[in-house]
């Protein structure tokens, strides 16, 4: 038997939804301003969503991101590809391990590449 009511479990669903809304929101801001500084130096860290488009037509949803390490100028990048079931740009998991793998290599530069890319075939 349950030891709350069904008013307070629907309520703290939807608390723990609304936090993890949050943190996606918080994730993606904060990997938007280290995007809008431009480029600073290396370490250089790039982001790239892809999906897959109708006929060749760009993809509306990003199933998959690849994070790109390059350590400094001319070195080869070490990459790191995360897949979603649905929208990687709005997947709270993927988000805030993009945005911790950011601060830990201690990047300079963070780039993103514009849109959704088609996935390679």
């Amino acid at each position: 038997m349950n030891a709350f009511p069904a008013s307070q479990v629907l309520s703290r669903k939807q608390t723990q939804r609304q936090a993890l809304i949050m943190q996606l929101e918080k994730a993606k801001k904060r990997i938007a301003k280290q995007v809008k500084k431009g480029f600073h130096g290396y370490p250089l860290v790039s982001l790239e969503y892809f999906g897959k488009g109708d006929s060749g037509k760009a993809p509306d949803t990003a199933t998959e991101v690849v994070i790109s390490f390059t350590e400094e100028e001319g070195a080869d990048p070490q990459k790191q590809a995360f897949v979603s079931s649905g929208d990687a740009r709005e997947d709270e998991t993927i988000q805030s391990t993009l945005l911790k793998i950011i601060e830990r290599a201690d990047a300079k530069t963070v780039t993103e590449i514009d849109g959704v890319s088609n996935l390679p075939s």
